[in-house]
């Protein structure tokens, strides 16, 4: 008669974690390269003031006003003749009426004060200025 041989396993101490090494490493370097993608917004030189600044992701559509002048709703470019219209149709999309001014320090004051009349013609009231806060000269001499 022939006894048949019973196997018996080892539970296995060691555990491999080259794989999830990878898989972390190659997590970590995609969100590095694409952080810095995930702030939109057109590139603006800000004026800086004492003055306490507007928290731009509250609800709101963001107007801004580049270094060459030129106007973009939420990041969309926009021309004045039809300024009214893309931001009328960007106002019922988002259900906002808040609007938030971002403008270059370099941008010629009377493109500033097109829009911002533009923006009154509308009937909008509720107009913000983003600004950068000042740097504090408390360290300097």
């Amino acid at each position: 008669m022939r006894h048949a041989r019973r196997r018996t396993y080892t539970a296995m101490a060691d555990i491999n974690i080259t794989n999830l090494v990878d898989v972390v490493l190659v997590l970590l370097i995609v969100f590095m390269i694409s952080a810095p993608l995930l702030q939109s917004g057109i590139e603006v030189n800000l004026p800086k003031t004492k003055a306490a600044t507007v928290n731009e992701e509250t609800e709101g559509i963001v107007v801004t006003i580049d270094a060459k002048g030129g106007i973009y709703i939420n990041d969309v470019w926009a021309r004045m003749d039809n300024f009214e219209q893309a931001l009328e149709r960007e106002m019922s999309a988002k259900n906002t009426s808040s609007i938030y001014l971002r403008g270059d320090s370099a941008v010629v004051y009377g493109t500033a004060i097109a829009v911002i009349g533009q923006l009154k013609d509308m009937g909008i009231d509720n107009i913000g200025l983003i600004t950068s806060p000042e740097e504090s000269k408390k360290g300097k001499r």
